[in-house]
This record gives C-alpha cells, structure tokens and sequence, in this order.
C-alpha cells in the first residue's frame, strides 16, 4: 500500500524509498515485529480467558508434556495477523504472487483456526476431520497453483527447474498443478507436524522463509537471474516483503513461545505458515530447493510415514515415538537440545539450499 506514496516523489525524495523492495521489507519487518510485541500479551489473556483448559494434551505424549496443561493455542493468530498486516502495508498490491502467496496462508490459517477451535471446544485432540481438513487443503492450494501457473512466464509454464542443472527442465504439462497442490500440502502438514515442542517449529520456519525470500528476490530480477544462471520469474522480488513479515512475525511470537511457551501457535500458526512455504516455492519455481531448505521438516513428516507403514505391516515400531522429535524425548534429550540441535539443521540444510543458485 506504502508504495504508492511514490507517486508524490520527484526522484530524490524520501518518497523515493518506498520504489525500492529491500527498503519495503525492512519496514515490513519491524511492522511484523512491532506488531507481535504490541498484541502478543493481550492476545495471549484472550485466549487462556477464553479456552479455559488450554489445548489438550495426548495421553501417549511424552511424560513431560503434561506440565504444559493449560497452555492456551491458537497463537497462530498473532504470527497471521502481523504477516498479513505488515504484507498490505509495504507490499505491491498489484502483484498477483503476493495474493496467492497471501490467499494460501489464510486459507490455512482458517483451517487451522477451524480444528483447534473444536480441539479446545470439545477438550480432546480429534479437532476437524482429517479427510475435511486434507480436502480443503487440497481446494486452496490448486486454486493456487493454477493462478501461479497463469501469471508464470509462457517458457516456464508448466515446468519444473533443477537445482544445480540449471538447464535441466521437466515438462510437466497439465501435472503442474496436481504436483504443486501436493508441495503447497505436503509443507503445510509437514510443519504441523513438527510443531511438537515449545519453539521447534517457529524458528526453522523463519529460516526458511528467510531464504526463500532472498530466492524470490533474486529470480524476480533479471542482473541476479543471468550472474546465477537461474530461470527468471518477473514479480517474485514482492514475496521478499512477505518473508520479512513472517521473519517479523515468527520473532514476535517466539517471545512468548519460548521454553516454557506462554502459548501455542497450533494449527492456526503451522498449517498458515507450511502453506505459505510451498505457495512461495511454486510461485519462484523452486519446488525442489523447498525440499532442501525445509529438509527438517520432510524429516519430521517422513518420520511419521515410516512409523504408520512399518507398524501397520510388523506391529513394530522403527521410533519409540513420532514425529522424530519425539523419539529424542523418550531417549532422555532435554527439551531445548533437541529445539536448538534442529534449529541448526534447519540453518545448515538453508545454507545448502542457497548454495544451489550458484552451484552448477
């Protein structure tokens, strides 16, 4: 919205500023974050008013979850409403990504809003259906993925980029969506799913926005595009401005959700957060590069794939307990160790994930 105040400029004027992207994301950014430190503690007295018991906590769960009877969730909302805040304000809102990338993130939040409602409503874990809650899903992100797919360039359209092959293109003709449907899910429930401890999730989120943010930036220019070698995507360089949002966003809400968590960002937070992971990587066209960036949470989500089929076949169990991070829990790992162990995997596989723009 701010940028239209580069209407008033004359070309050396502080209204001059507003032309430029990384200016716009740092003003994102501290919005994000000012706006977490602002509503994060009324928010939070809302919700522990409001929901009573807090979230419910798994019977199976680790013996050291119960201490956190009481905690409220639904601190997803804090993480939404500064992202979405901050992305209106400094954003083009005339860039059909940031509307995708915004349309897939409140979605999500909506049906993360939907099943911890009835978690706490009903006091127990069930929430929505999972078939409901995979079905919208579903419905969101091909009505994503088919408005990503119009706006890209015609010689990208429908194809798939490599890492590292820059050349290398699979066509996958009218499959692009149904595949790009299946990433935008696949991030959503993969970060759900990782988001079992106080802070594990919020953090390796924010690295990967991070540096998905600086990719989006780099294929919407076209000087970065030639020296890396790399597909250009005109209008990508916006998303930035979204990923400062949610890096501001994410710091806001890790105050109240570190060790012990103040409250929870349940589905509302996890679910909005993976979709808009895959959204942006759709959109950039660097699918592949989300695997590597968010290899934490395919780990997570793999962990849980792996523990289902083999039970189901042997009535074994591969983990003592899924998602992965579980299993560290019942093997004596503290708590913190095992969120600030991740939190550097989640650093190193981004790095990784960077170094593929210039690798070939």
């Amino acid at each position: 919205m701010l940028y239209w105040l580069t209407e008033l400029s004359d070309g050396g004027d502080l209204f001059n500023l507003f032309r430029y992207i990384t200016f716009r994301a740092g003003g994102a950014f501290l919005t994000a974050l000012i706006f977490g430190f602002i509503f994060g503690r009324p928010l939070i007295d809302v919700l522990r008013k409001r929901q009573g018991k807090g979230q419910p906590i798994r019977n199976d769960g680790p013996e050291g979850h119960f201490v956190k009877a009481g905690t409220p969730t639904m601190g997803g909302l804090l993480i939404v409403g500064a992202l979405l805040t901050s992305t209106l304000l400094w954003a083009r809102l005339d860039n059909p990504f940031v509307w995708m990338v915004l349309f897939v993130t409140m979605g999500y939040a909506a049906i993360g809003f939907a099943d911890d409602y009835a978690k706490v409503a009903k006091q127990n874990t069930a929430g929505v259906s999972g078939r409901v809650r995979l079905l919208l899903g579903f419905l969101i992100a091909g009505l994503a993925a088919a408005w990503a797919a119009w706006h890209h360039p015609a010689e990208l359209t429908g194809q798939l980029p490599f890492p590292v092959f820059k050349n290398a293109l699979l066509d996958l003709g009218i499959f692009f969506v149904p595949f790009s449907m299946i990433v935008i899910v696949g991030a959503a429930n993969a970060v759900n799913l990782t988001d079992g401890l106080d802070g594990l999730a919020i953090m390796p989120v924010m690295i990967a926005g991070g540096t998905l943010g600086i990719i989006a930036y780099a294929v919407g220019r076209t000087d970065f595009t030639e020296y890396l070698d790399v597909h250009y995507v005109p209008g990508t360089g916006e998303i930035l401005i979204f990923c400062a949002g949610l890096i501001g966003g994410g710091l806001g809400f890790l105050w109240y959700n570190a060790p012990p968590a103040a409250v929870f960002m349940g589905d509302t937070g996890s679910l909005a957060l993976g979709g808009a992971l895959g959204a942006i990587a759709v959109a950039t066209k660097h699918e592949i590069v989300l695997a590597i960036v968010g290899g934490l949470f395919v780990v997570e989500a793999l962990s849980v794939i792996i523990q289902v089929f083999y039970f189901k076949r042997t009535g074994k169990r591969v983990f003592l307990m899924a998602p992965i991070h579980h299993h560290y829990e019942k093997k004596g790992w503290a708590e913190p160790q095992i969120v600030i162990r991740f939190w550097i995997i989640s650093l190193i596989l981004a790095l990784i994930g960077l170094a593929t723009l210039k690798l070939r």
